[in-house]
This record gives C-alpha cells, sequence and structure tokens, in this order.
C-alpha cells in the first residue's frame, strides 16, 4: 500500500510532550555517525535531555563516533523503548541535527543534566570520558498508543521548539519521507 499523507492537524504543545514522553521512555539512545570516508557506525549510549530537547552522553574522545562527530558534525538518534512486542502498539523517535563535544560552561551544563537523569554518575568515575551535546533540527516521532496505528508525525526543531510539520500514516512496514531524506548522503559531505 501506498504511503498517505494526513491533513489532521497535530498542536505543538501535544507533539512537544509526546516528544518529552518518549525521551523518557529510554535511558539508552542510538548514535548514528559518519566516518570522514562516508561510512556508517552506530553506538549505544546512556543519554539525558535538556528541556531544550537537547540530548548529552558520555564518550571517551577516542572512540569511533566521537571522532566521527569531529569530523562530521551531523547525527541521528533513536530513542525506543527495546522492551516492546511486534505486532503491539509500539513508540519510538526519531531525531537529525548536530553534536558535538562541549567544553567549559556548556561542558558543566551538560554533565548537571546528565546527573540529573542518573544520580549515580561520579565525574571521578569518568575523567577519561568526555560530554557531547546533540542538538536536534527535526525529529519523527510515532505512538501508536495516543496518535493511532501507523501514524508517524515529522516537526523541526528550533531553538528548542517544536514545530509541526505534517502527519504522515503509512501501512507499510517500510516508511521513507522528506525528514527522513535530510539524513541523506549529502548531508553528511559524501556524495551518492
Amino acid at each position: 500500500m501506498a504511503i498517505e499523507r494526513s491533513l489532521r492537524p497535530i498542536g505543538t504543545v501535544r507533539l512537544a510532550r509526546l516528544a518529552r514522553g518518549l525521551l523518557d521512555a529510554s535511558t539508552l539512545c542510538a548514535i548514528a555517525t559518519v566516518s570522514p570516508g562516508c561510512r556508517a557506525h552506530v553506538n549505544t549510549a546512556y543519554f539525558a535531555w535538556s528541556n531544550r530537547f537537547d540530548l548529552v552522553w558520555l564518550s571517551e574522545p577516542h572512540a569511533k563516533h566521537s571522532s566521527n562527530v569531529r569530523a562530521r558534525a551531523t547525527v541521528a538518534v533513536a530513542v525506543y523503548d527495546s522492551n516492546q512486542s511486534w505486532g503491539k502498539p509500539d513508540r519510538g523517535i526519531q531525531l537529525s541535527g548536530t553534536a558535538r563535544e562541549v567544553v567549559g560552561s556548556a561542558a558543566r551544563d551538560a554533565e548537571r543534566t546528565y546527573a540529573k537523569r542518573f544520580p549515580g554518575y561520579r565525574e571521578s568515575e569518568f575523567s577519561a570520558y568526555r560530554f557531547y551535546r546533540f542538538r536536534p533540527r527535526g525529529l519523527k516521532l510515532f505512538d501508536e498508543r495516543t496518535l493511532g496505528t501507523g501514524i508517524f508525525v515529522t516537526a523541526s526543531v528550533t531553538r528548542g521548539r517544536v514545530g509541526c510539520i505534517k502527519s504522515v500514516s503509512s501501512r507499510e512496514a517500510v516508511f521513507v519521507d522528506e525528514a527522513s531524506e535530510a539524513i541523506s548522503a549529502g548531508d553528511f559531505g559524501c556524495s551518492g
């Protein structure tokens, strides 16, 4: 079946509330980066997030994904509850934007955000690690219990605020839209 576009409006306040709930649903995220040789790389990390939808994580600066972020700041992140069962109502959020290692006051802000979500975090145990901040430009979310089966919503994120772009209904297992195309090879400085 073809993808059906819906003109049903979804308010930005409701959308932001759904996005926050989805970010709270898991403490782990999958971080997709691209190497200087245009090879995809994915890493799983514990993350925290701010009220501006910035995500922060700890990473060793020589790790592959950290090197990739230094070379190309364009990053995609997926957050979902891995305990979901196939065939049951699903939910998750995918974000696209940029990431960088933070220093100075930005690193202290990231650490406060991280420590708030993970009270067991101790700086002394992670002295070789650095904080990274991901700032989303766009998101795609689905929450079948709330929005209905096969409903995906894409939105822009500007200065920490969510703005609705469109809602999309898909009856196919594979979903493609303009927001997904924003994470194209050209976006990563790769050809093809």
